[in-house]
């Protein structure tokens, strides 16, 4: 119990891993919420309770926006020390990391105008930057997607070649980056498909999904980010927008 608690402190004293954290909270929190706020013959306390764990998971993701405005010099220095990808041994992989910085690096700004147009710092419509977050976060998710498949596919042809070697020392390694990228494959598809959802009505499934359904696939991908970090050991690495 004392070893979980410390390992729990440890990454709430780090700002990704308390960022993880929080976004385990808030979309848990919508899952439950939007779960109790459904039920139809739920009594009034389950219904309010509901409620109150809807309006805790819009405080906590607005408690995200703002800590995110600081990320944008952390992103910049990621994207300048990864630069074209010159240490990448695949073309296909090295540019779609590329452009997946690109879209990281737009994506900060983009919600820093949109946030500031909520708050009423600035005089400008929201709708059209916080459409273009989603368009940008959509797209990184995407590009994200195609890397892992890439790099699943490099690996797969990797351990062939060293099972027809006869040399199966590394064979565990390239197993266990195997189901890292697996593990990035499915918490993208998750963020992807509230990504669509949070599209302009008409766009595929856009405006379709229950408060249940979005903190379901939002939490799916948050427990997928929590194991890749533990798993990593670098909760302050930066990686692709976590909305």
């Amino acid at each position: 119990m004392q070893q979980s608690v410390e390992a729990l402190v440890k990454v709430l004293e780090t700002y990704r891993g308390r960022d993880k954290i929080i976004r385990t909270a808030c979309y848990g929190s919508q899952l439950v919420g939007g779960v109790l706020s459904r039920k139809e013959e739920a009594d009034v306390s389950s219904q309010r309770l509901g409620k109150s764990l809807l309006l805790f998971s819009a405080q906590l993701s607005h408690c995200r926006t703002v800590l995110r405005l600081f990320d944008d010099l952390s992103m910049l220095a990621y994207s300048q020390g990864y630069g074209f990808g010159g240490r990448e041994e695949d073309a296909g992989v090295r540019w779609i990391s590329v452009l997946n910085n690109v879209a990281d690096q737009l994506y900060y700004p983009c919600e820093h105008i949109a946030w500031a147009a909520d708050a009423e710092l600035i005089k400008a419509k929201s709708d059209k930057w916080w459409l273009l977050c989603t368009l940008l976060w959509g797209t990184s998710l995407l590009l994200g997607i195609l890397r892992s498949l890439r790099v699943l596919l490099l690996l797969k042809k990797k351990l062939r070649k060293r099972e027809r070697d006869g040399g199966g020392s590394s064979h565990s390694q390239l197993r266990r980056q195997m189901r890292g990228e697996l593990l990035s494959i499915i918490g993208g598809m998750a963020d992807l498909s509230n990504a669509i959802h949070w599209m302009p009505p008409g766009f595929l499934w856009a405006g379709r999904f229950p408060n249940w359904l979005v903190g379901l696939m939002g939490t799916v991908s948050s427990v997928v980010g929590l194991i890749q970090m533990s798993s990593n050991g670098d909760s302050d690495h930066t990686e692709s927008i976590e909305s």
